[in-house]
C-alpha cells in the first residue's frame, strides 16, 4: 500500500510535467509569444552595468534573506522527506547555489523591460519631432537631444544619426536600428518614415497620427499582458510549491511511524529524491520562462 502511494505521487508528477500541465501552462502563456517578439539577447555585462545603473540588482541584504528563504525551504522540505539532516543540509545548498543564476534571469527581465520603455519612448517622440520639424534625421536629433533615451538606445540613436550624414539617406541607418531593436513598432514607424522620405512629405499628418495610435495600442497590449504573466506567475510558483506537499499528505495518511520504516527502503528514498528533482526542474523552467522569454512584443 506504501509502496503504491509513493508510485501515485510520482506518477503524478511525472504526468504533469510532461502532459495536460505543461499543456496548460503553454496554452496560457501563448498569448505572451504572440505579444512579444524576440530580439537579439544582451551580453551578461551589459545587463549588469545597466541593472546597477537603474538599482534593480539585489542588496546585500536581499541577498540574504534569498539564502536564508532559499536554503529554509529546501532544508526543511527535504528534511520531512528523509528525515535527514544530511539530507536538509545538502538540498540547503543546491537551492542556495542557484540564486545567482535566478538574480540573474530576473536582471534580464528587468533589463528588457526597461529597452521596451525606452523604445515606447523614442518611436513616440520621433513622431512628435517630425511634426514640428518635418526632417526625419531631424526628428532624430531632437530626441537625442530632450534627455529622455539613455543608453544603450542613446548610443545607438547617436550611430543612426551619423550614419544618416555619412551615407546621405536614411536606408541604412533604419536598418541598423531596427536590427539592434527589431520591435514591430520601431519597424513599422520606420517603413512609415521611409514612404514619406521617398514619396514626400504631403499628407503625413493622418498616418503619422495612426501610427501614434497603433503604438499607444501595442503598449498596452504589452502591459496588459505583463500583468496577466505575473498573476499566472504568482499561481503557478504557489501550484509548484503545493506538489511538495503531497509527501506530508502521504506521510499523515499512513503515520509517521509507518513512513519513518518506508524509508529504510532504497527505492523509496529514490522516488522521493525523484519528487523532489523533479518538482525542482519544473519550478526552475517556469522561473527561466517567465524571466528570460518575455521577448519585447
Amino acid at each position: 500500500m506504501e509502496l503504491i502511494l509513493l508510485l501515485a505521487i510520482a506518477a503524478f508528477v511525472m504526468l504533469y510535467r510532461t502532459g495536460n500541465g505543461q499543456q496548460a501552462y503553454k496554452d496560457a502563456s501563448k498569448k505572451a509569444i504572440d505579444v512579444y517578439e524576440k530580439y537579439a539577447p544582451y551580453t551578461f555585462k551589459e545587463v549588469n552595468q545597466k541593472t546597477k545603473e537603474l538599482g534593480f540588482q539585489y542588496t546585500k541584504k536581499q541577498y540574504v534573506l534569498q539564502v536564508v528563504l532559499f536554503g529554509g525551504l529546501a532544508g526543511g522540505i527535504s528534511y520531512f522527506y528523509f528525515y535527514s539532516i544530511l539530507w536538509a543540509i545538502v538540498y540547503a545548498g543546491v537551492a542556495i547555489a542557484f540564486i545567482p543564476y535566478l538574480a540573474y534571469l530576473r536582471s534580464q527581465r528587468l533589463y528588457s523591460e526597461y529597452i521596451f520603455e525606452q523604445i515606447q519612448v523614442y518611436t513616440t517622440n520621433v513622431i512628435m519631432e517630425f511634426n514640428t520639424t518635418q526632417s526625419f534625421v531631424k526628428s532624430l536629433e531632437g530626441v537625442r537631444d530632450s534627455g529622455i533615451i539613455e543608453d544603450p538606445v542613446l548610443r545607438d540613436l547617436k550611430n543612426m544619426i551619423d550614419m544618416s550624414y555619412k551615407n546621405g539617406t536614411i536606408d541604412e541607418s533604419i536598418e541598423y536600428f531596427n536590427s539592434k531593436y527589431p520591435f514591430y513598432m520601431v519597424k513599422n514607424m520606420h517603413q512609415l518614415f521611409l514612404q514619406i522620405t521617398k514619396e514626400g512629405a504631403r499628407d503625413s499628418g493622418e498616418s503619422l497620427e495612426n501610427m501614434a495610435m497603433d503604438i499607444d495600442t501595442l503598449v498596452e497590449g504589452v502591459y496588459r499582458d505583463q500583468m496577466d504573466r505575473k498573476t499566472f506567475y504568482r499561481k503557478f510558483l504557489t501550484f509548484g510549491f503545493v506538489l511538495f506537499l503531497l509527501v506530508l499528505v502521504m506521510q499523515f495518511l499512513l503515520g509517521s511511524e509507518n513512513y519513518v520504516e518506508l524509508l529504510e527502503k532504497v527505492y523509496v528514498q529514490i522516488i522521493l529524491h525523484a519528487i523532489i528533482i523533479i518538482n525542482a526542474i519544473f519550478l526552475i523552467k517556469g522561473v527561466k520562462y517567465y524571466n528570460e522569454d518575455v521577448g519585447v512584443e
